[in-house]
């Protein structure tokens, strides 16, 4: 495949279903080779059969970002294999239970803020040298505007939703004088397991695909995209 992103390396989260494996597809698409994480490995086989199908390239890597140590050997990993890392997208999400804050399982809550709040601390960790030594450097986390708008039933995965936020958004300040572009994206609502899961009476056929949404993050990851420190808010029709 050739493209705006030949040659370029991208490590995708949470690549088995949902945005994350719409974003490895578009990724591909556009000549990047792509290194897909999810805990299964059927979905992540499914995604690389829809990416082999226009002769693009990928990596598949099953990970539990719930077990941290795995995450340090990431950016070192795909560094010595491919000697670049150019594009981070974590889509990796984990919901919980939905339920009055002093009902949270500290099970759910454990998984909520290792998922969607430590699991990005430790990506930044390991992929922040490759990505700074990259000719441009993207990385974007995908987020949701539950983060700024607290609800109720909604505790856990808000708060860490809110933590990485924050987190992000210090690294992106921290980096702004180099050639590294960090950036927040909230793909709005999507057809999801996870949003069927959180509203299990609505119709998913209501709600937009996230291949659209996908196609909206692709841009921030491009070579000449300049935007840089920004929350970028998606809302597909």
């Amino acid at each position: 495949m050739t493209g705006p992103l030949t040659e370029s390396v991208a490590l995708v989260t949470g690549a088995s279903r949902g945005l994350g494996a719409a974003l490895a597809v578009e990724l591909a698409r556009l000549g990047a080779h792509v290194v897909i994480t999810a805990r299964t490995q059927g979905g992540l086989e499914d995604v690389d059969d829809a990416i082999r199908e226009f002769s693009g390239s990928a990596t598949l890597l099953p990970l539990d970002l719930q077990e941290p140590d795995q995450i340090d050997l990431l950016g070192p990993s795909i560094f010595q294999r491919f000697g670049r890392l150019d594009i981070l997208v974590h889509c990796a999400v984990a919901l919980g239970e939905l339920t009055p804050t002093p009902h949270i399982e500290p099970k759910d809550w454990a998984a909520a803020l290792s998922v969607n709040l430590t699991a990005a601390y430790r990506l930044i960790r390991t992929c922040d040298p490759p990505l700074r030594a990259a000719p441009a450097g993207r990385a974007v986390f995908a987020t949701d505007a539950r983060a700024r708008s607290p609800k109720a039933y909604w505790g856990s995965y808000a708060a860490s939703k809110a933590g990485m936020e924050h987190l992000v958004l210090t690294w992106a300040d921290e980096v702004a004088q180099t050639r590294l572009r960090v950036n927040l994206f909230d793909p709005g609502t999507m057809r999801t397991r996870l949003r069927a899961h959180a509203f299990p009476g609505e119709d998913p056929a209501s709600q937009p695909t996230p291949e659209a949404a996908a196609k909206a993050l692709t841009a921030l990851c491009v070579p000449d995209e300049a935007r840089h420190g920004e929350l970028v808010s998606f809302r597909g029709a």
